[in-house]
């Protein structure tokens, strides 16, 4: 009985030591951090992680990379941000970040997804892409998103910008893309893999072809205004351990 009662005080101050960052961390500031939409689902399910490394409360903003940017450069406060690896570069050299706080986190490959279940088109070469590009009746993208500007220069490579330009629908982010093929209300979306793969009702059939194939890279950098400095880099260290980047590769994204 003694030797029992012993093994669960050993047991109660193990879990105790483990859950103390987590309980100091309800009376400290918040770390904020601006997270690229590209990286979204794989950040909201890691944020109890986050905040076991920083030991302190994460607040997490979304938006498109090229939003997070503006919301930088217009003066937002913020501790971290994980946005494309092109953004955090400007960034550093407008002085809005620390000059060697840039970590190279992960990237995700551009690919087409359509509704779960639909019959799956036929995407394997340059030539196949192209005729099932002119056959669907309609393709949508997010409008501030990383890969727009790409996707639009593949449709004037192919020679049919005009002629998918009628089937375009654009959303105003990926979340409102990707829902709107689970919805039924357009048929093609072409994005990130990590914007498809999270999203339920929402099928990956796969990468672009040949030489269209793309993927966007994604960095982290912390605020040179930053007073939590030391826990910005714990985060991008544990964002960079293993067992973050399992649940980022699940999400459709994959190491650097």
């Amino acid at each position: 009985m003694i030797i029992r009662r012993k093994a669960a005080a050993i047991a109660a101050t193990a879990v105790g030591l483990f859950l103390l960052p987590l309980r100091e961390a309800k009376g400290e500031e918040a770390l904020r951090v601006l997270v690229s939409n590209g990286m979204k689902a794989a950040i909201e399910e890691l944020q109890p992680g986050l905040e076991h490394a920083s030991g302190r409360p994460v607040e997490l903003k979304f938006n498109s990379s090229a939003g997070v940017k503006k919301q930088i450069e217009a003066g937002e406060e913020f501790d971290l941000t994980l946005i494309t690896s092109e953004a955090i570069d400007d960034l550093i050299k407008r002085g809005k970040l620390s000059g060697d706080s840039k970590a190279n986190l992960v990237r995700s490959e551009l690919g087409i997804g359509i509704r779960k279940g639909a019959p799956r088109p036929d995407i394997r070469t340059v030539a196949a892409l192209k005729q099932t590009l002119l056959a669907t009746k309609s393709i949508t993208y997010p409008e501030d998103g990383a890969g727009r500007g790409y996707v639009e220069k593949i449709f004037e490579r192919m020679g049919i910008a005009s002629q998918v330009q009628p089937k375009i629908i654009l959303a105003p982010s990926s979340g409102a893309s990707t829902h709107s093929i689970a919805a039924g209300k357009a048929e093609m979306v072409i994005t990130l893999y990590s914007e498809i793969v999270p999203v339920p009702g929402v099928e990956l059939v796969g990468p672009l072809p040949g030489e269209f194939q793309y993927h966007i890279r994604f960095s982290a950098g912390i605020s040179a205004k930053s007073k939590h400095a030391a826990a910005a880099k714990a985060v991008i260290s544990y964002l960079a351990g293993p067992s973050a980047m399992a649940s980022l590769k699940a999400k459709g994204l994959d190491p650097y």
